[in-house]
């Protein structure tokens, strides 16, 4: 089934995909706060605005 991001996937193992999205999603947010110090103002004020913590 194609999601509206263009995710593909079964649904029969619901549980272990969004696992994987739970941990993919920390990574992200790790490097983002990893990376504060070089990241533009621009994605700085926009990670902002949608309630990025960093610390």
């Amino acid at each position: 089934m194609q999601g509206t991001l263009g995710y593909q996937g079964s649904t029969s193992n619901g549980g272990q995909d969004q696992e994987e999205r739970e941990l993919r999603l920390g990574t992200w947010i790790g490097n983002q706060r990893s990376r504060a110090a070089t990241l533009s103002p621009e994605r700085v004020e926009q990670l902002a605005a949608i309630g990025m913590r960093w610390a």
